[in-house]
């Protein structure tokens, strides 16, 4: 087992669990607890978890957005998959908006080598986009990073939106259902993706299939305001026929 995966299944094995031993994470990886101790030591420091003496606690709270370093780790495979189909619904000469999340940050990385033009809305993106040499033409938008998530907000991101017109915005999500629709953990985060769906002709939501059925508390707007989701194959059929009913197309990887 690899550090990342090592470092994947700890982080999963805390969420599930609450709280968990170092002795019992040594079982379940194979490592020893010399190593099991350092991982934490490194997921603490990444805000994945917290430590205490010989264990590790989860830092979530009921419906609080698990931290970017976390979700990074999560269905990774998916994320990328979804972006290459993303990446593919995209011609050249295209206007682009690429929201924030770890999912968007992946169509993030296939769009720089491609001839459109990108206005990212987080720190990752904005570095991944700006790192010589790539296609893309980058558009830098104001505004004010969330700490540790990097997703620009404020009326300095707002007005950004307000003053253009693209071709398609890229979206992400903390939940999406056909009766309650696109949702967001932040108030801040939920108004930026409201302003981003109003400025596109076209709008794709890229969410893996736990965003499915879930409903966080901020609320962007109906799901018929998406022309099409891309989604893996863990995605709830129901959820996914319910979106289709409501005339979004699904794409399924």
């Amino acid at each position: 087992m690899t550090n990342a995966d090592r470092h994947s299944v700890i982080a999963q094995a805390v969420r599930e669990a609450g709280q968990i031993t170092v002795q019992e994470l040594a079982a379940l990886t194979g490592a020893s607890e010399m190593t099991i101790r350092r991982d934490l030591d490194v997921l603490a420091g990444q805000g994945v978890l917290e430590r205490f003496r010989g264990g590790a606690r989860t830092l979530l709270l009921r419906g609080e957005e698990p931290p970017f370093a976390l979700r990074a780790r999560d269905a990774v495979d998916a994320k990328r998959l979804i972006a290459a189909e993303v990446s593919s619904l995209i011609a050249d000469g295209e206007s682009v908006l690429i929201d924030s999340g770890t999912t968007c940050l992946e169509v993030a990385r296939l769009l720089r080598e491609r001839p459109v033009t990108v206005m990212p809305l987080s720190l990752q993106a904005i570095h991944v986009l700006s790192d010589p040499p790539g296609q893309a033409a980058l558009i830098v938008p104001g505004g004010r990073p969330r700490t540790a998530e990097g997703a620009l907000t404020g009326p300095l991101t707002l007005a950004a939106l307000a003053a253009l017109r693209f071709d398609t915005a890229i979206i992400g999500c903390c939940g999406l259902s056909a009766a309650e629709g696109l949702t967001a953990y932040d108030l801040d985060d939920a108004a930026v993706k409201k302003a981003g769906i109003a400025s596109a002709r076209r709008v794709i939501v890229a969410a893996d299939g736990g965003k499915l059925g879930r409903t966080a508390y901020a609320h962007v707007g109906p799901a018929t305001l998406l022309h099409t989701l891309v989604t893996d194959t863990t995605a709830p059929a129901d959820e996914t026929a319910a979106l289709e009913g409501a005339g979004t197309v699904v794409k399924t990887v």
